[in-house]
């Protein structure tokens, strides 16, 4: 082992307050996780060397124009004082896009509505580059990077006041952005993952925005609680003793943030094949798409990833979802997401009898990333069913990411 593993591996121990060694099945748990990953690395490694590799990453870097898109800069301040980034894409009805805009929803002008997108943990704004693609110039959209993540600072609760990350917090960061970005109008909310249950807690705690203006919602990835039954892909044993260390691990790793990172660096071909097992189903997607998602993940600190992770641990908004019961809803996931299975997204539909309900074949959690096309149109459709435009006519042009051939 390295040295800096070997430090990562006391690092660990000390977390566990000198237990580590002794959970022996949260340890091989834990390998299982990264054993599908591992096994590819090893061909890997037998025929590409590390300068090899390193050119490739950089070449996959510059293949596409993958969170590339940018809008009006803005910004909004939550409660404790931390800033919050967000961009925003006007209609733009006499451009090129809004004749693209007519072509998908059969109309130059829709109706004056913001469609506000919310990402999920160690993502930014970013993670949703093809439906921005598509829906570029068509209607207005708000894209913000959650507290900690992305352009947006450091949450100063966590970091000046040590306080925890909670989903209610992140709800009321929601609020605070719409009341910068869209303080007035009709609203539709999109949210993946931790940005669906961002959404979840801005109904909890602010009805009436719900009651008088959002006229749609999609939850994308996302569950409404529970989360501490979710296995990963893991035995349920294995998992239960790998839930008990884990957050100390965490914790004690996220105080140690330079000599993280400097692991990551070092054993970066496993932390891809990691990221792209929990992230994809699909033998197809777009190496370029895999990597993009990889940087995404990768530039999130390990100290706001021990931060946030406790707060999932507690979210529960299944009665918050009522606010939407009398309004479009998409509930969209994956059929095969290891990190908030499709039955989460069923349960939210059993709350929601009105809602579409769409699980995606050969998908996994970042369904938006692996198959864009479909995610574009079912928001589309829900846009028209909210009554912001007509219906769409084709957005697979706005996001194919299969492989050159396939």
């Amino acid at each position: 082992m390295s040295d800096t593993g070997t430090q990562i591996a006391r690092a660990a121990e000390e977390a566990a307050g000198g237990g580590w060694r002794r959970a022996g099945i949260a340890g091989a748990a834990i390998g299982v996780i990264a054993a599908g990953a591992a096994a590819g690395v090893a061909v890997e490694r037998l025929t590409v060397g590390r300068g090899m590799r390193k050119k490739a990453r950089l070449a996959l870097d510059s293949a596409g124009p993958y969170g590339s898109l940018r809008g009006l800069p803005g910004k909004a301040q939550a409660e404790d004082g931390t800033v919050l980034y967000y961009e925003v894409d006007e209609v733009e009805p006499d451009s090129a896009k809004g004749r693209r805009g007519r072509r998908l929803f059969g109309r130059k002008a829709p109706a004056p509505v913001t469609v506000v997108f919310s990402h999920g943990y160690c993502l930014s704004q970013d993670s949703w580059h093809f439906q921005r693609a598509a829906l570029r110039g068509v209607v207005r959209t708000v894209y913000w990077d959650q507290r900690s993540h992305g352009r947006s600072e450091r949450g100063k609760a966590q970091t000046e006041h040590e306080e925890p990350v909670t989903i209610d917090q992140l709800g009321r960061d929601l609020k605070a952005v719409i009341d910068e970005a869209a303080p007035e109008g009709p609203l539709v909310l999109v949210g993946h993952s931790m940005g669906g249950m961002t959404v979840m807690a801005l109904a909890d705690q602010f009805p009436e925005l719900i009651r008088d203006r959002v006229v749609g919602a999609a939850f994308v990835g996302t569950s409404s609680g529970r989360l501490g039954e979710v296995n990963y892909g893991l035995p349920v044993a294995g998992m239960n003793a790998v839930r008990r260390v884990l957050p100390g691990v965490l914790k004690a790793l996220g105080s140690r943030v330079e000599l993280v990172e400097r692991a990551r660096g070092a054993t970066a071909d496993l932390f891809a094949g990691i990221i792209k097992r929990y992230s994809f189903a699909s033998r197809e997607v777009d190496p370029a798409v895999a990597r993009f998602a990889e940087r995404l993940i990768e530039s999130t600190p390990i100290d706001v990833v021990a931060e946030f992770y406790p707060a999932f641990g507690d979210h529960d908004k299944q009665d918050a979802l009522r606010h939407f019961a009398d309004r479009p809803v998409l509930v969209l996931a994956g059929d095969k997401d290891l990190v908030t299975p499709s039955e989460h997204s069923e349960s939210i539909a059993d709350e929601l009898p009105d809602a579409e309900l769409v699980i995606v074949p050969d998908a996994g959690h970042l369904v938006m990333l692996e198959h864009p096309e479909l995610v574009t149109d079912r928001l589309a459709d829900l846009l028209a069913r909210a009554g912001v435009a007509a219906p769409a006519a084709n957005v697979v042009a706005h996001g194919s990411t299969a492989q050159p051939g396939k």
